[in-house]
């Protein structure tokens, strides 16, 4: 049975992992089918894509923390202008989530993209088909059970980020502490291992879900796409 603390940690670490899947989602669709296709300057954009992976996190953090804090460029405009503010926010702990579960959605959107036959988009070509409409009519469709995994598998990521949030929107109970950053604050309380323990087996629980339900979900799409 959960404590009120334990669901309210819960609750926090899928608010912040929902809101960053949604908010980096249909982005990573955008920029995986863009590298799918030959460009200048394809490496060097790929190389961005996956900054967050090859920076570590609280270095993340800390250039999100000097963009979009109150006397950041970014940031203090978005106050000044529109009244919004991210830093030690449940919404500034889901964009780091989001940033850096972003590349994780790219390249498994970019590998589902990249397995498609060509041809197909050339015969729908032939038939007068719109970019916009060979994207939605057959790109997205047979992309999609690599898409889904790919997100499934972000979000059991994003359920466990720690570095990015931490130092852009710290640990907060009630508004910012994801389950991470939980069992850092009862190890830092003497006799907080137990807790801790408790905790970590959670996370792990759910992470494991995740990557098994990717799986299923994956197949499952396939077997549908190939009647």
């Amino acid at each position: 049975m959960l404590s009120a603390a334990e669901t309210e940690i819960l609750s926090t670490s899928f608010s912040v992992a929902s809101l960053a899947l949604l908010w980096s989602l249909p982005f990573a669709i955008g920029v995986a089918f863009l590298l799918a296709r030959p460009f200048r300057g394809k490496f060097l954009l790929d190389g961005l894509v996956h900054l967050p992976i090859i920076l570590p996190p609280v270095l993340t953090g800390f250039l999100l923390l000097l963009l979009l804090g109150r006397n950041g460029p970014i940031g203090h405009w978005l106050e000044q202008v529109a009244g919004i503010h991210l830093v030690f926010t449940r919404q500034g702990a889901a964009l780091a989530t989001a940033v850096m579960i972003f590349p994780i959605l790219v390249r498994a959107s970019r590998i589902a993209f990249e397995a498609m036959d060509p041809r197909l988009f050339d015969a729908a070509a032939v038939l007068r088909a719109g970019p916009l409409d060979r994207f939605f009519s057959i790109a997205l469709p047979l992309a999609g059970p690599g898409i889904l995994a790919g997100a499934v598998t972000a979000f059991a990521a994003g359920m466990g980020e720690f570095g990015a949030v931490i130092t852009f929107a710290a640990n907060i109970p009630g508004q910012t502490q994801t389950l991470p950053l939980a069992i850092y604050a009862v190890l830092q309380q003497p006799g907080g291992e137990g807790e801790a323990l408790r905790l970590a087996v959670m996370s792990f629980t759910l992470a494991m879900s995740g990557l098994i339900g990717a799986e299923f979900l994956q197949r499952w799409m396939m077997r549908r796409l190939q009647g």
